[in-house]
């Protein structure tokens, strides 16, 4: 039985069920289509998840290298070849890794930025959240995230806005508006600095 720690921690398994699923449904066809993210093609999009799924297992095990310490932004991912075959276990690996409480523990890196082990698990909650979102809504997909997934991602970008509204440091840009009543997800969305209607 998990302890009351345990029990506490998000688990990351309905979010990577659910990116799976949406990786699942993009056709090739739609590999060259734009995103909402302007600089990424679906295909670059797709790279950035596989890039981020494996980084945040190895900054979770606390295995630190150069998948931890490459700057994501450095360079345009791309896809490799197998990506469809590789991803659905790269993602049921990170929900694994971070069921474990030593994952939400001590200090780690992602991303070349050393941070809190409970810092680095909401991050990449988030990450899952935003760009399921991103590739759900480039490829003409639907798109609900679990509500304890959805409320993690909440938690984190509504405190970036709060403390630097303007900045756009981990998030794509500035806190977009939103209208009165809007969903928690278009909510998100929108603090993450993403138009909540954009469509491709």
């Amino acid at each position: 039985m998990p302890d009351d720690t345990e029990a506490l921690l998000p688990d990351f398994g309905p979010q990577t069920r659910l990116m799976a699923r949406v990786a699942e449904a993009v056709k090739d066809d739609q590999l060259d289509g734009p995103t909402p993210c302007p600089d990424y093609a679906v295909r670059h999009l797709i790279g950035h998840i596989v890039g981020l799924t494996v980084a945040f297992t190895d900054a979770g095990r606390k295995q630190l290298g150069p998948t931890t310490d490459t700057d994501p932004g450095s360079s345009l991912p791309d896809l490799a070849d197998g990506w469809r075959e590789e991803l659905p276990g790269q993602l049921a690996r990170l929900a694994e890794v971070w069921r474990d409480p030593a994952a939400w523990t001590g200090d780690t890196r992602a991303g070349g930025v050393e941070l809190p082990g409970d810092i680095a698990g909401t991050v990449a909650m988030n990450e899952l959240v935003v760009h399921g979102w991103d590739l759900a809504r480039a490829t003409g997909q639907e798109y609900g995230p679990d509500e304890v997934s959805l409320a993690v991602s909440y938690a984190m970008v509504s405190a970036t806005a709060a403390e630097s509204p303007e900045a756009r440091g981990t998030l794509f840009g500035p806190p977009q508006p939103v209208p009165e009543g809007a969903s928690l997800l278009d909510q998100v969305v929108a603090l993450s600095g993403r138009d909540p209607s954009w469509r491709p």
